[in-house]
Parts: C-alpha cells; structure tokens; sequence
C-alpha cells in the first residue's frame, strides 16, 4: 500500500490532497547545526538554468564564502566556497537524481579554519537602487528554496519590470515530513520579516502576503508577532492542503487571481518567493553573505532522530544522516532514499550524494511508507479529476497518452499540470499516472527537439541552396559581363583599326 497508505484520504468537495503531514516530532526538535565535514561536493548545476563554470584551479586556496563557479547566461546562480580550504579537483560526482548519472563538481578540502573572505554588506538596503538589490543577489547565488531553485534575481528583476503589485511568500510547506521551512519561520521570522521587505523594496510591489498552511500554528504566531505595526507584510493562514505551496495555487487562494494557462504569475500582477529564500536575500544585502548552507529535515520511518539540521552546501547526505543520529537498526528494513519531499522529491540510488541548494529534506523510508501495489485497471471513478489542483482529467489524458494520442492529451490540459503526484495519490486502482504525463511531456519535447533539428537541417539546406543559386547566378552574370567586355573591346579594337583606311579614302 506504500506511505501514500498512511495518509489521509483526499475530500472530495476540493481540489488536492489531504495528507497525514507527519511532520513531527522533527518539526519541534531544535535546530541542529552541522559541523563542516572535511570534504565538500559542490556540483556546478545546483539551479535551474545555465550551470556555473569553474573559475578556480587544483590546488587553489579559497575561503568561505569566495567566488568558485561564476553563473553563465541569464539564467543562472554563481556558488561559493562553503568553508575555507584547498580545491581538491574539478570532476563528475554523482548526482541527486534517481538516474544515479554524474555531473560536473568542485570538490572542495576544508582547512578547518571556517575563515571568511572580505564581506560587504549593507546597513540600509531601502538606500539601494532596486536594480543594485537584485544585482547583489544574483552575486550571493540566491535560489529559490522552496526545491525549484530557480535564481531569485531573475524573479526580483523581472517583477519590477512586469511593476508587479503584490509579492507572495511561500511558507506553506505543504509536502509531508518536510518542516525546515516551519522551524526557519518559528525561529527567525524577524529576520524573515526583514527579507521580506527587502523584496518589497526590490521588486515595487505594494503588498506582501505571507501564506502558512494552518497546520504551523506556532509559525504564524511567530511570523504575526513579526509583522506587528508592519501594514506591507500580512500573515496569511492557508488550509492545510497538498499542494497548496505550489505557486498557482497559493496565487489563488490568496489573491483570488487565476494564473492562465501557459502563463506566469507576473500576468495577474504577482511573484512568489519562498520564506527561506526571504533569509537567504536578507544574508546577501545585509551581511553580504552568499548562499552557502541551508537548513534540511531528516525525517522518516528510518530515522533514528528526526529533526531539522543546518548544514553546509556539499556535504554528503551519509554525513547528514551520521550527524542526526544515523538510521535505526543500522538501515536494516531502509527501503528507499528521499531527496526532498515524498511527492515530489527525487530517490537516490545512495547516500553519497551532495546536499545542494534545492535540497530541503533527506527521508529514509521503510518498506511500511514504500510498499506499492500493482496497478489495476482504470474504474473511472473520477477520484483523480476531483483532487486534481489544476482542474484537470488525469483518467483522460492517460488514455490518450497511452495510445500516444499526445496532441489530443495537450488539447484536454496536459502542459498544465505540474506533476504534483494527487492524481496517483487518490487513485484506488493505484495507475502511476505522474508517470504518464512525465514519459508524455518527455517525449513531446524530443518531438520538438527533433522539429527544431529537421527544421535547421531545412533552413541550412535552404541557405546552401539559395548560395549555389547565388553563386552561380554571380558566375553567370560575371562571364556575361566579361564577353561583355570582350566583345566591347573587340568593337573598339575594329573601329580604331578601320578609322585610319576611312581617313584615307577622304584625302
């Protein structure tokens, strides 16, 4: 039956899921902060967009907080040292990815001596240019931290040319077993709070709304005591419904406002930023510090301390289980490893994987929360059309995609969903529909590559087509031009030579 067993059924008078959220006890353990390990692995993809590129050497000594990988292109986030030591290598380690493929890392050897490079911070950020905020967190690497870790820069520049009226600020949390987002709001909602005007600040929205799913009553008390005598920052308690941290959803409940298909949230005068990614905007323009660690809630049946742990960006999530506590019966009954949250997050074939930026949580489930059963037939009960958050009809486009019908799935909405996994949830013949709509979205863009393949293979034929037409129509036109000549000269060589006979005949 699996841990989605354990859950709660969905309610069928609203969209999403009801999950036991299994939260605690880590939620209510004090934060644990790691100590630096003795080797980092930091990989040059830890966002969405562009990798960085390595800009330092083997061998070379850096300190905390120094610039390692510079971001490329308009979509990407630079990465820093973690701590102070030697660059060990520029390698492929693996990645947190279910595929257990590698990527491109700097491998960094603490020194020990945690030691800073020069910081420049700023004691009043409402002094600063908008522009000059959002160029100072684009230089501190700051992602979203809500998993999507698209770089935050992007977003608070693009609001304020999009003059964005209201920022939104996801505290919602709403995957099971996660917390680090409630434990960073319980214990740092000033600091949150701060951030979050710095946003206000950066971006010209008139308006932040702060949604925290009610399932978090001592963040909200936090966060309201925060906020007081603040008119700009409203605390908004959501219902506790997956996945209501999802950005359109939570656009909805809390503005009312319907992001259109195929839309962003800039269209209906709205961005949405995570609580930590607030932290993280307030470290870069207040202290100047870059991105370089970030709190992860280990969690799970396996787990022989639950609880939520800030660690270094790079350290391996072996090390992160060791230091919580390690796992009960030494893994014996360890049925499957969790990057992230248990609907959306990534399995891991192994624990040597780095944390990233993205990584919000490291689960050690048991056969109990894992066991799955085979899949049956479709009954068409319709459980997955009323839990789908998007509106959706999941049992449709499956049928479709299944005949690789997938124009016909786009026609009924299949680029609308946003593989938040309630369809599968609910369903009673338990169909891997998630799976479906990945392998259809999959497929189409090869399709697509393979269009814009054909389609430059066309373009360059037609350009080497239109240059040997060219060319020869210039050749021809050239030997025209030269007989031209020729026969020019031949004239004028004719005449000269019969104008001395016809001068004769008139002497």
């Amino acid at each position: 039956m699996g841990f989605m067993n354990l859950f709660k059924h969905f309610l069928a008078d609203d969209w999403g899921v009801h999950p036991d959220d299994r939260k605690r006890p880590a939620a209510d353990q004090p934060v644990r902060v790691m100590p630096v390990p003795a080797r980092l692995y930091l990989p040059l993809q830890q966002h969405l967009g562009g990798p960085a590129r390595a800009v330092v050497l083997v061998g070379q000594k850096v300190r905390k907080g120094e610039l390692i990988a510079e971001a490329q292109g308009m979509v990407s986030a630079p990465i820093h040292a973690p701590t102070s030591g030697t660059i060990a290598a520029v390698t492929e380690i693996t990645a947190p990815h279910p595929s257990g493929l590698t990527l491109p890392a700097i491998i960094l050897d603490a020194d020990g001596a945690d030691e800073w490079c020069e910081l420049y911070g700023c004691d009043d950020p409402f002094a600063l240019a908008p522009a000059e905020v959002g160029l100072r967190v684009a230089a501190a690497g700051v992602v979203g931290l809500g998993g999507a870790a698209f770089p935050s820069a992007v977003k608070l520049n693009g609001a304020a040319k999009a003059k964005v009226t209201t920022l939104v600020i996801n505290g919602g949390e709403c995957e099971p077993y996660l917390s680090c987002d409630d434990r960073l709001m319980r214990d740092r909602a000033a600091d949150i709070v701060d951030g979050i005007r710095i946003m206000l600040h950066a971006t010209g929205a008139g308006v932040a709304l702060v949604g925290i799913e009610d399932n978090k009553p001592e963040a909200i008390a936090a966060m309201q005591a925060a906020v007081a005598g603040c008119d700009t920052v409203q605390i908004r308690p959501v219902p506790a419904r997956y996945p209501m941290g999802s950005e359109k959803q939570l656009i909805q409940v809390l503005t009312g406002h319907e992001v259109p298909a195929d839309g962003r949230a800039f269209d209906v005068g709205v961005v949405v930023h995570n609580v930590g990614t607030a932290l993280a905007v307030r470290a870069a323009i207040r202290e100047g510090k870059p991105l370089i660690a970030r709190l992860v809630t280990v969690n799970g049946n396996c787990a022989a301390a639950p609880g939520n742990i800030e660690v270094r960006v790079g350290t391996l999530a072996e090390e992160v289980i060791a230091f919580a506590g390690g796992l009960k019966g030494d893994g014996i009954g360890l049925a499957r490893r969790v990057m992230g949250g248990p609907m959306m997050g990534l399995q891991i074939p192994h624990w040597r994987v780095p944390v990233v930026k993205g990584t919000s949580g490291i689960l050690a489930f048991d056969t109990a929360e894992v066991a799955e059963q085979e899949p049956n037939p479709c009954i068409r009960c319709g459980s997955c059309v009323k839990a789908c958050p998007m509106g959706l009809l999941p049992l449709e486009m499956s049928a479709r995609i299944r005949n690789e019908a997938y124009g016909e799935a786009i026609d009924i909405g299949l680029k609308d969903c946003i593989a938040c996994g309630c369809c599968a949830y609910v369903c009673p013949s338990k169909i891997p529909l998630v799976q479906y709509f990945v392998h259809a979205k999959g497929e189409l863009a090869a399709q697509d590559r393979a269009k814009l393949r054909t389609e430059a293979t066309k373009k360059l034929a037609l350009q080497r087509q239109e240059r040997l037409e060219r060319e020869a129509r210039e050749k021809a036109e050239a030997a025209a031009r030269r007989k031209a000549e020729r026969e020019a000269a031949a004239a004028a060589k004719a005449a000269a030579s019969a104008a001395p006979a016809s001068a004769g005949e008139v002497a």
